[in-house]
């Protein structure tokens, strides 16, 4: 799609995508016709203050005053910053104007980024592009990159960039916090008989971090003293999760080191109660994880703002490590049910109670590792389509091999049958040779 031209194009709007989300930013009405245009429902989210984004400004200022009083003979350059500078502030004060719209990452969001043709940016993990209604064409266009009302600067983009992984990270919370209400009904008597001291702790730090992201939200920002009060729980979150992830290898041992169908339905049951438990503690984990890392970006942000596109790349590899280590954890455990499944299916005719209930079990544990899986965004191969026909072929395996015994135990039936019918015939032949063959009494004699 080619650019269009500034005389042409009102009411530009910026489109930031950075792989998690897509901001609508730009004029209220503006970004409200483009969301109705394209079908889109958003959340709104804050902006950085003028203040906060001017820090990193400020900091191209002192430099330029800087090297001004240093040497005279870098005049040239120094005025090639200070336009730089002001074009900066200029783009700053654009995006105290606009009102940002955040939409979660979905396959309506990817044909937006492919129709507008969002493209890299020099802000690391962004593309962008900005797009306009055009007058005598119906919709939105992509316009020229130099008309944009939110500048392309990184020292601009920064800020918004921030807001992004917040948005992305509190909309993940909020998931997990719907899913830790409806499984806790489930686990109200497991979670009140649990003695465990890891998990104890975890009920301080949690109170902790949710009055600090409440008054965040009130304030609009994360204040010294809010910020030490948790600032040292991540250890402890780090502890709960390794403690969680330690369990869910231990019922992966336990199953593997089951041998007969007896052992493995037995450990199959055992599973079944307890991974939705460790999920749950492990979703926990991840929450209070992710709020963290939004009261972290905030603190940047006030006090480093030119640090803050390395540390919000630096917390999307750290939150991408957890996701990786919890697949890992709860493939294994999948894997392992997956082998005792086909194992108990290959001695159903010895077994074929047992061997249903284990396949019924297995099933019921794929759909709670599937739920977690979907819940944190987990991408294992283990889609849900391919986890509803793992289950179907699993029922259609236990029904086949179930024919195939029952076919058996026919055929033993019948064995018996008939092989007790030649005995029985086997029996009356010899029971007449033998009666031949005894001496018969002579009805005269009396013998």
């Amino acid at each position: 799609m080619k650019s269009m031209t500034s005389d042409s194009v009102s009411d530009e709007i910026q489109l930031i995508s950075d792989g998690d989300g897509l901001a609508v930013i730009g004029d209220p009405v503006a970004v409200e016709r483009f969301m109705a245009a394209e079908g889109l429902t958003s959340n709104e989210f804050r902006l950085p203050s003028l203040s906060q984004i001017l820090n990193g400004v400020t900091t191209i200022l002192d430099a330029t005053s800087s090297i001004a009083e240093s040497a005279s003979a870098m005049a040239e350059s120094v005025s090639s910053i200070a336009d730089s500078a002001n074009s900066i502030t200029e783009s700053v004060i654009s995006v105290a104007e606009t009102v940002g719209k955040w939409v979660k990452v979905s396959q309506d969001i990817v044909k937006v980024v492919e129709k507008y043709q969002l493209s890299a940016s020099k802000t690391p993990g962004l593309i962008q592009a900005v797009v306009g209604q055009v007058k005598g064409l119906k919709g939105f266009a992509q316009v020229s990159q130099a008309t944009a009302k939110v500048a392309g600067n990184p020292a601009v983009l920064s800020g918004p960039a921030g807001v992004m992984s917040q948005m992305a990270m509190q909309q993940a919370m909020a998931e997990i916090l719907e899913y830790l209400k409806a499984i806790d009904r489930k686990l109200d008597d497991v979670l009140r008989n649990q003695k465990n001291d890891v998990l104890a702790r975890m009920d301080g730090v949690r109170l902790g971090i949710e009055e600090a992201m409440t008054i965040r939200d009130s304030v609009g920002r994360v204040s010294e003293i809010t910020w030490s009060k948790i600032q040292n729980t991540s250890g402890i979150i780090l502890e709960t999760q390794s403690y969680a992830l330690r369990q869910l290898e231990d019922l992966a041992i336990k199953i593997e080191q089951s041998k007969t169908v007896a052992d493995l339905t037995k450990a199959a049951g055992e599973i079944n109660e307890k991974v939705p438990l460790w999920a749950r503690v492990l979703a926990d984990c991840f929450r209070l994880q992710d709020a963290i890392a939004v009261l972290e970006l905030d603190r940047v942000l006030d006090s480093s703002p030119d640090e803050l596109d390395r540390h919000r790349m630096g917390l999307k590899a750290a939150r991408q490590e957890r996701l990786s280590v919890m697949s890992r954890a709860t493939s294994l455990l999948l894997m392992r049910m997956n082998d005792a499944t086909g194992t108990a299916n290959a001695k159903v005719l010895f077994n074929p109670f047992q061997t249903k209930e284990l396949v019924k079990t297995t099933n019921e544990v794929a759909s709670d590792i599937q739920e977690f899986h979907v819940l944190l965004g987990i991408e294992t191969g283990w889609s849900d389509a391919e986890a509803r026909a793992w289950k179907e072929a699993a029922n259609e395996s236990w029904e086949r091999t179930r024919g195939t015994g029952a076919e058996g135990v026919n055929a033993v039936k019948q064995l018996g049958k008939d092989t007790r019918g030649q005995a029985q015939a086997l029996k009356g032949k010899l029971s007449g040779k033998i009666a031949d063959r005894l001496p018969q009494k002579h009805k005269d004699d009396g013998r």
